[in-house]
């Protein structure tokens, strides 16, 4: 299959870390999204050109456990702040900044207050041991490593001058992933999930032109698994269009059914992703571990250098 827009070749350059990196981010304390509506609102305007496609995006991940013992067991969600700088010969930085610990709900604050209010937590994750603290750290910026100076999508290294020519028809886009999972020997019974999966990182992750990102959101809307949600707003009040997007189901040994679903919001007058939130239920019922939420605060480009993130 030949393509007469960006080619299709083989991953040559492993970087889980930059996959990672491109997943990462999400909410804020309560304070921290009271005071950032005003610069949110803005992003939806950012400059068409500039010396990087950078994003800013404020994490929250509730889970894997609760914290305090006994009737005194609660919530806490875990928030990171995280930005991407990208020049268009494809080198990259990455801010990163934990924004600070906070009990879920109402019920998890008087948990919290009942257990001493503590400011600091210890969890078990994958065997390792994790400190949550209330206050923010100092946080970090550095260079992106091992990312062959290029763009990441659907398992390929494109240049800044291939991301320009990706299709900005979604039926040829689809094809152009379709063909991308071809190459990277994606099980066939796989490729609609690795398409669905690889579209929403040109709302957002990718420099990619505006018709792009509107062929992107069309080829989501034709997808099995893809459900429009009518009109939705997400965590700090943006409006956008609500979509989910339901994963194979899973049985564990003693019968209990997971299901996992992501929920997108698309601000479709810039074809920009707003949020992207990951649940699952067990059974029919919400599972809070491991429940994460991803806000874009910012997506465009900028003349600003690298920094570490600043809270609002």
């Amino acid at each position: 299959m030949k393509l007469a827009t960006a080619p299709v070749r083989p991953l040559t350059t492993a970087d889980a870390g930059l996959a990672a990196v491109g997943a990462a981010a999400l909410l804020g304390l309560p304070s921290v999204m009271k005071a950032s509506q005003t610069r949110l609102a803005a992003a939806a305007s950012a400059p068409s050109e500039g010396a990087y496609w950078h994003t800013r995006v404020l994490t929250q991940l509730t889970g894997p456990h609760q914290m305090g013992s006994g009737a005194n067991r609660y919530w806490v969600v875990e928030q990171t702040l995280s930005e991407i700088w990208t020049a268009r010969d494809g080198k990259a930085w990455i801010g990163y900044r934990k924004a600070g610990a906070y009990p879920k709900s109402a019920a998890d604050r008087k948990a919290w207050r009942r257990d001493g209010s503590p400011a600091k937590w210890t969890r078990t994750a994958d065997g390792q041991v994790v400190t949550l603290s209330a206050e923010p750290d100092k946080g970090r910026v550095g260079p992106i490593r091992g990312n062959d100076d290029k763009f990441f999508l659907a398992g390929q290294w494109l240049t800044y001058d291939e991301v320009q020519r990706l299709p900005a028809d979604p039926n040829a886009l689809k094809s152009w992933l379709s063909e991308a999972a071809r190459v990277s020997r994606v099980k066939q019974n796989n490729v609609d999930q690795y398409i669905i999966g690889a579209l929403p990182g040109l709302l957002s992750q990718l420099p990619a032109p505006k018709n792009v990102r509107a062929a992107a959101y069309q080829a989501l809307l034709t997808m099995p698994a893809v459900r429009s949600r009518g009109e939705s707003k997400d965590s700090v009040g943006r409006a956008g269009a609500a979509l989910s997007i339901d994963h194979p189901k899973a049985v564990q040994k003693n019968g209990l059914t997971i299901k996992d679903r992501t929920g997108l919001i698309v601000d479709t007058s810039t074809m920009l992703l707003l949020s992207e939130s990951r649940t699952s239920t067990i059974s029919g019922k919400l599972s809070l571990n491991e429940t994460r939420t991803q806000t874009m605060l910012e997506a465009g480009w900028t003349d600003t250098a690298p920094a570490v993130p600043a809270l609002p």
